[in-house]
């Protein structure tokens, strides 16, 4: 029986291994292109690790502040709409949520299935309105288009009301007796209870505005404006064309602040995951 056990978790180990080799392998490429010279990129076959190994790729990418390519700028904008847009998506699902759950909203019963039912919108058939509304407001091409778009979605406003519907009841009546107020219990009772659920929903809110690709390259059109992701497809069709290293050295700067970031919150990530009530 023990010997059973030990095979299945040496087999479901060896899968787990085969599974992040998928994620790893892409990964170790582009970090391992990114250090050769364009001529090994192209011609070099498939040498895993460059021959001769060189960091112009990053100093050129960093360095190259022209009108036409600023990385730095890109960069800038990416995390500064990725934090704030995150920052408003966890504070209105949080108190959203925490009014359908707890408060006594008039209809709460009939938005919340409303609120779930927007998930299957596909979010592509919106990107026409935000146009129209943005162009006639003249907010095109700033940062309000590249924000507000995010400001609340309904994924986090389900995920954080299971948790506030299951939060217990006596806890907020003792602090209520205490002489707090629904927003004292709200902030210093329930809130720091849902600290990983709000870790769990900012990491895959800042990834999903971070990553965001072709909304950003409709809202914008300067190149000052740009997102990170949107500069590296611009670049790829550009002066990167034939740059391999280049490209690959600039992607692999845009990678690490989703790095960064993950390690940053993974204990809080993986609690959030895990989380399903208070025991």
């Amino acid at each position: 029986m023990k010997r059973k056990k030990q095979l299945k978790t040496f087999l479901l180990m060896v899968i787990a291994l085969i599974i992040a080799a998928f994620f790893l392998i892409p990964l170790f490429w582009m970090v391992s292109t990114s250090f050769k010279s364009d001529f090994e990129a192209i011609g070099g076959g498939t040498n895993w690790l460059p021959k001769e190994f060189t960091t112009d790729n990053y100093i050129y990418t960093l360095t190259n502040a022209s009108m036409s390519a600023p990385v730095i700028k890109w960069m800038f904008n990416s995390l500064f709409v990725g934090l704030v847009g995150t920052t408003i998506i966890v504070s209105i699902d949080a108190m959203a949520a925490y009014g359908l759950a707890r408060l006594d909203v008039p209809f709460k019963k009939v938005l919340l299935p409303i609120f779930v039912s927007t998930l299957m919108i596909p979010w592509v058939i919106t990107f026409l309105p935000l146009y129209m509304q943005f162009n006639n407001l003249g907010l095109l091409n700033t940062y309000a288009p590249l924000i507000l778009p995010y400001s609340a979605n309904a994924f986090g406003v389900f995920l954080l009301y299971q948790f506030f519907k299951s939060f217990p009841k006596e806890l907020e009546e003792a602090a209520r007796i205490d002489g707090a107020n629904k927003w004292q219990i709200f902030t210093k009772v329930v809130l720091p209870s849902a600290r990983p659920l709000m870790a769990t929903l900012a990491i895959f809110s800042f990834m999903t505005i971070y990553n965001d690709f072709l909304w950003p390259l409709v809202a914008t059109s300067s190149p000052e404006m740009r997102t990170i992701t949107t500069g590296i497809a611009i670049m790829q069709q550009g002066s990167f064309v034939s740059s391999y290293g280049r490209l690959m050295a600039l992607t692999t700067i845009a990678t690490i602040p989703i790095i960064i970031i993950f390690l940053i919150g993974q204990k809080q990530f993986i609690k959030g995951v895990t989380q399903t009530g208070i025991k």
